[in-house]
């Protein structure tokens, strides 16, 4: 199918990188080395201005989500819609989750105030998938509070231009930052990523972890991907990637019936005319086209979709069928 459905650019990682990877893999007959993973930390660190202390690498961004029972949350408030795996590993663990609903009818705005003073875990996303709002550093920063961590998933931060709200840089006592190359660099099937926070709080989240939990070629792609030229080469594949967003959102709210939601991020969340959402998808799974539904984040309904940015070519796919599928619909 014509994939709009997964938050992944492009086939594969670019030569420069598959050759980066594939000159690795002599290196496979031998466990991963403590000196491969202070180089990645290293790297990171150089990044993102901080210590190599700083930096806990990992088997992508959502080993860090599996990880969070180990810090022994009384309370964890999630902040939704949002991406739905952190609150399932917390709930399988038993750690008691509320759930923090942000409001369509302002923009999805993020208010500190609505986050429970008891949580001592607090998780949020920036952008939020699914709705691709960014929101303010200052607003984010307002959720930290004595006894309490603050973990702020910024899997997409670098496909926004200048990352403009991120924390990776932060200090803040208490927060965690998750950061993925899954999705910059084509790297779904090879799972890397980094935690960016204080030694002892990345040495509790990495308590239960077994050895060698990072492989050789994930190492060697978190170094890769975090040298300047890399960094560079993302800045200017984010620039290219929110000039391709704002087209497909204006050909998109062109559809009569379609309503593109404001956001900031590699993806768009559409609202489509009440009740037709699952009949929609139908056509489009007819049409060999695949989206993904908005009924499973809690807070959306099913008449809600999500869709990957993508070449203008299958844009104009999804735009015709988009529109066959609403002919006569009242938007």
């Amino acid at each position: 199918m014509l994939d709009f459905a997964v938050n992944v650019q492009g086939s594969g990682p670019p030569a420069w990188l598959r050759d980066r990877l594939a000159a690795a893999l002599d290196g496979l007959g031998r466990y991963p080395s403590a000196a491969h993973d202070a180089a990645a930390r290293e790297a990171v660190a150089a990044r993102h201005g901080r210590r190599p202390d700083e930096v806990l690498v990992l088997a992508g961004s959502a080993e860090g989500f599996a990880l969070l029972p180990a810090l022994r949350p009384r309370l964890a408030a999630v902040v939704h819609p949002g991406f739905t795996e952190p609150e399932a590993a917390l709930r399988a663990a038993g750690v008691p989750v509320v759930r923090v609903l942000t409001d369509e009818a302002d923009g999805h705005r993020l208010r500190p105030g609505a986050v429970p003073a008891e949580a001592d875990l607090v998780v949020v996303g920036n952008p939020a998938n699914p709705t691709g709002v960014l929101y303010p550093a200052a607003d984010v920063r307002a959720l930290a509070a004595p006894g309490r961590v603050l973990l702020v998933d910024e899997a997409f931060a670098d496909a926004v231009p200048g990352e403009p709200e991120t924390l990776a840089g932060d200090r803040l006592p208490g927060l965690l930052v998750l950061r993925s190359l899954t999705k910059t660099w084509a790297l779904a099937g090879l799972r890397a990523g980094y935690a960016l926070g204080s030694p002892d709080l990345l040495a509790r989240l990495a308590a239960p972890r077994p050895h060698w939990p990072v492989s050789t070629l994930a190492l060697e792609a978190v170094i890769a991907c975090s040298a300047p030229a890399a960094v560079a080469e993302g800045r200017a594949a984010a620039a290219r990637l929110a000039a391709a967003r704002a087209e497909q959102a204006a050909r998109l709210a062109a559809v009569p019936g379609v309503t593109v939601l404001p956001g900031t991020a590699p993806y768009l969340l559409l609202c489509l005319p009440a009740g037709h959402g699952p009949r929609v998808r139908a056509a489009l799974r007819a049409d060999g086209i695949a989206v993904r539904r908005g009924d499973t984040f809690p807070g959306l309904g099913p008449d809600h979709v999500r869709v990957a940015v993508r070449p203008a070519e299958q844009v104009t796919r999804l735009v015709d069928a988009l529109a066959g599928a609403l002919v006569g619909v009242a938007a």
